[in-house]
Parts: structure tokens; C-alpha cells; sequence
């Protein structure tokens, strides 16, 4: 007797399921890396910066099997350098990509891997000028991420109102801030301001009174050549000027503001007008503002010989050296940096692509309208001494916010504080930059 035939579970697979799995593994393979690693990113959290991270963080690693881990940093560009020059030295391998301001370069670049053998051609898709900023000694330590640049924010609704042309110099930005404020608190807006900016001792009070003084022709505190430039009656004149916004027209509170505290004032509708960086122009037009559709943004004003400038600013993202996973580290760098990315940043977060290409990107320029006028507030960049001051930079821009702080809290008179800064200055730079 045949008992029940028994089904063979074990058939060699035919040439059609053969080549059916090979595929597949050949899908996996692309899909899954060989070995995959944990990454850490110090990302800043002003604003939207941290949420954008992230998000562009993790869609890289969805499509890589990586792992992403963002690391909390400071959002005070001094105290995430101290943070940064602190782990570097012991040779920390806490964090693999850093943020990196545009002035810090030569201040980091012996602890950064050079990216320019990895990136090659990838690196000419960017402002040339930021390539050459990043590059130290021949190595490219750092890609570009987004460019910044101050600019003037102001209450469209205030201005026509009060029938106040937008301001093209400080004068004329003290005299609307002054009569629209006075106009309105007569009205029953008794905590309105006329002007709100970044006047807490830290690298943002640095970005404000370069503005301040080089549209005043006043120079940039340290010359291109390396002459200590900040002493003059123009740099003095322009600091007399910021001191007397304190109490009328700024808070009191001023000298301890940074962004966040100056966007947050305005974003309120606490404020006339504004100094900060792009990044605070998608979050004043969002659902949730109270000032949406009632924002315009400007070049900054200009000093009385009708100069405007706004610091160069920035961010840089950076690979340690001392990463236990550098490959995987310069690839996420790669990400982050390309245009796609750059792109959804624009649209999302307000935040300058370093990549020429996307200033005409018809969707950049429908969710952010001013980007189509930054031509003209990019001729009028200046850039922080940090090329020329190397790896003293830190001590040259402290000694020159702490002097400037010193004359906005009354404390020093302005002639007597620039020719006290340069001193200090010059003590730092015995031996030469």
C-alpha cells in the first residue's frame, strides 16, 4: 500500500528564482550598509535650525540603515565655540559633524578633517568666497550650509499707518522708531518698541556693532592687512549712536537680548523694527504669528555717508577628526549640504542656500520673497577679522563686543572705549597674527 505522497519542500530553486533572489540581494546590498554606524551632530537649536537638522539628518539615515543622534550645543555662538575648542582639545570623539560659524575655520581647523579630496567638484557648487573662507592652509575643513547676512525687519501695517517710508539710515531709523513708537503708546500699545536687535556681551553684540561701525566708516576692527583699525572718531560716533537707543527706543533689556529674545518681541507685535538674521522671517509669517502678512524686510540702514553693511554670517558643517566614523560622517556632510536639502531649507526655515544656483528656484523665491533682493545686501557684506586675527579671533571679537557692551550700559564714554579696545587689541596681537 502507497501512502500520501509527500510534497518535496526542499526543490533546487529553478534559473527564474535564481535570478529573482539576486536581485533582491543585490537590493538589500545597496540598501542596507555594509556595517552600520551612529553618527552625532551638534546641531543649533535657534529657531527652526534644530527641527531642520534633524529632519535632514534622518532622512539621510532612512535611506543609508545609519543612525543619527543630534547632540544639545548652546544656541550662543560663543558658548558652543568654548564647548567645541574644550572637547576638540582632549580629542573627544562625542561628536562626528559640527555646526560651525563662518569665523571659525582657522580657529578649529587643525582638529577637522579636509573634505576637499572627498567632496571634489562638489565644493565649485558653492560661493566661491565661502570655499576660500573654509579653506586653511590648502584643506578645505568645512562645507558650506547657509549664508546669513543681518537685515532690517519692520511692521508694514506700523509704517503705513504712521505714513513712514521704510528707513535708509540710522537717523532716519531712530527718528520713524521714535515717532511711531511715541504714536502708538499714546494710542494705548504702552509696551511697543521702537527697535529691537542682539545687544548681550557674546559674538551676535560683535555682528550688530561691525554694522554699526563700518557703515559709519569706521572700519572692521581689525584691517584686512592686520592694522588695528577700531580707534577712530567714525567707530566712536556710530557706538554714541547704539548707546542712545538704550531706554528710548530699545528695551532696557536690550543688553541681555540675543535672537531669539529680539525675534521674540517683534514676533509678538511688541516691536516696530527688527535686526536679526533670514532664519527669522519664516517663523514671523507662520500660522501661528501674530504678525503674519504684516513683516518686510530691508537692507540694513546706512551710516551719514550712505554706506550700508550687514556681517557675513553662517553656518558650516565640519567633520572631526577625531570621529570614529568619518566615511559616514563626510557622506551626511554631502547630504546636508546638497541642493536638494538646501532647497527644503530655503522653503521651510527662510535660511540663504551658499549654492548661487538657488537664488532663482522658483519655489525658494515663492515661499521667501526677499531672497530675490539679496544681491544688494550681499554687496554690502562685511566680513568679521577672522582670516587675518587666524586663531586669535575668539580674543579680538571678545575684547571688541565686552568694550561695546561697556558704552551701551553707560559704563564707558565711546571715544575713551575704541581707543581702550584697540589697546587691548594690540596686546593680543604682540608677536603678530
Amino acid at each position: 500500500m502507497t501512502g500520501p505522497r509527500i510534497p518535496r519542500l526542499h526543490r533546487r530553486p529553478g534559473r527564474r528564482m535564481l535570478v529573482a533572489l539576486g536581485a533582491l540581494g543585490a537590493a538589500l546590498a545597496a540598501a542596507v550598509p555594509a556595517r552600520a554606524e551612529t553618527l552625532r551632530i551638534a546641531c543649533s537649536a535657534l529657531g527652526q535650525e534644530r527641527t531642520l537638522c534633524e529632519q535632514g539628518a534622518q532622512a539621510w539615515a532612512e535611506e543609508t540603515g545609519h543612525t543619527v543622534d543630534l547632540v544639545a550645543i548652546p544656541n550662543s555662538a560663543t558658548e558652543r565655540l568654548g564647548l567645541y575648542q574644550q572637547l576638540l582639545a582632549a580629542g573627544a570623539g562625542d561628536i562626528d559633524v559640527l555646526q560651525i560659524d563662518v569665523v571659525w575655520p582657522g580657529l578649529l581647523a587643525d582638529h577637522l578633517v579636509d573634505l576637499g579630496p572627498a567632496m571634489g567638484e562638489d565644493a565649485r557648487e558653492h560661493l566661491p568666497v565661502l570655499i576660500e573662507n573654509n579653506t586653511v592652509d590648502g584643506r578645505m575643513v568645512a562645507m558650506p550650509w547657509f549664508i546669513d547676512a543681518g537685515l532690517l525687519y519692520y511692521r508694514t501695517d506700523l509704517l503705513e499707518t504712521h505714513g513712514v517710508a521704510v528707513p535708509e539710515t540710522w537717523a532716519a531709523l531712530t527718528e520713524a522708531a521714535e515717532a511711531i513708537q511715541a504714536a502708538e503708546r499714546a494710542a494705548g500699545a504702552e509696551d511697543l518698541w521702537g527697535y529691537v536687535w542682539q545687544g548681550r556681551a557674546y559674538e551676535g553684540l560683535t555682528c550688530n556693532a561691525l554694522e554699526w561701525v563700518a557703515s559709519h566708516g569706521g572700519g572692521t576692527v581689525v584691517a584686512p592687512n592686520g592694522t588695528i583699525s577700531i580707534d577712530t572718531p567714525e567707530a566712536a560716533a556710530a557706538l554714541d549712536r547704539a548707546a542712545g537707543w538704550v531706554g528710548t527706543i530699545s528695551p532696557p533689556g536690550v543688553l541681555n537680548h540675543a535672537e531669539e529674545e529680539a525675534r521674540g518681541l517683534f514676533q509678538s507685535g511688541r516691536a516696530v523694527f527688527m535686526r536679526n538674521w533670514p532664519y527669522a522671517w519664516s517663523l514671523a509669517q507662520g500660522e501661528d504669528s501674530p504678525v503674519a502678512g504684516k513683516v518686510g524686510v530691508a537692507p540694513l540702514p546706512a551710516g551719514p555717508e550712505g554706506q550700508s553693511a550687514a556681517t557675513l554670517g553662517g553656518a558650516h558643517l565640519a567633520v572631526s577628526r577625531y570621529s570614529e566614523n568619518p566615511d559616514a560622517a563626510i557622506e551626511l556632510v554631502r547630504h546636508l549640504t546638497g541642493a536638494a536639502e538646501q532647497t527644503r531649507r530655503a522653503i521651510e526655515g527662510s535660511f540663504n542656500p551658499s549654492r548661487p544656483d538657488l537664488y532663482s528656484d522658483p519655489a525658494i523665491l515663492e515661499a521667501t520673497p526677499f531672497i530675490a533682493d539679496m544681491a544688494e545686501v550681499i554687496d554690502g557684506l562685511v566680513a568679521r577679522p577672522s582670516t587675518v586675527t587666524a586663531d586669535r579671533y575668539n580674543q579680538v571679537s571678545t575684547a571688541f563686543f565686552n568694550g561695546v557692551h561697556g558704552v551701551l550700559s553707560g559704563q564707558a564714554e565711546p571715544s575713551a572705549a575704541v581707543s581702550d579696545m584697540a589697546d587691548r587689541i594690540r596686546r593680543i596681537k604682540r608677536g603678530g597674527w
